[in-house]
């Protein structure tokens, strides 16, 4: 089991931290607003993508846990 990066969108003001924690996996709209790739985090990016989740100001981003192997691609 691996986990997945969710967005609560509401909760989200629009800070960019996460995208520049883990630019990987997380880019941003024309407003700021982040954009998580589809997929479970690749485990060389799990320790990052817990520091983005733990850095967010408004606590707007979290891991949540996936049957998906981490090494496979959702289609």
């Amino acid at each position: 089991m691996s986990e997945i990066l969710e967005v609560n969108r509401i909760r989200c003001d629009g800070h960019g931290l996460c995208a520049e924690l883990l630019p990987e996996l997380i880019s941003l709209d024309d407003w700021g607003y982040p954009i998580v790739k589809k997929g479970p985090v690749p485990d060389h990016l799990a320790e990052l993508a817990r520091r983005a989740v733990d850095d967010c100001p408004v606590l707007a981003l979290r891991l949540a846990r996936t049957p998906f192997p981490a090494g496979r691609a959702v289609r």
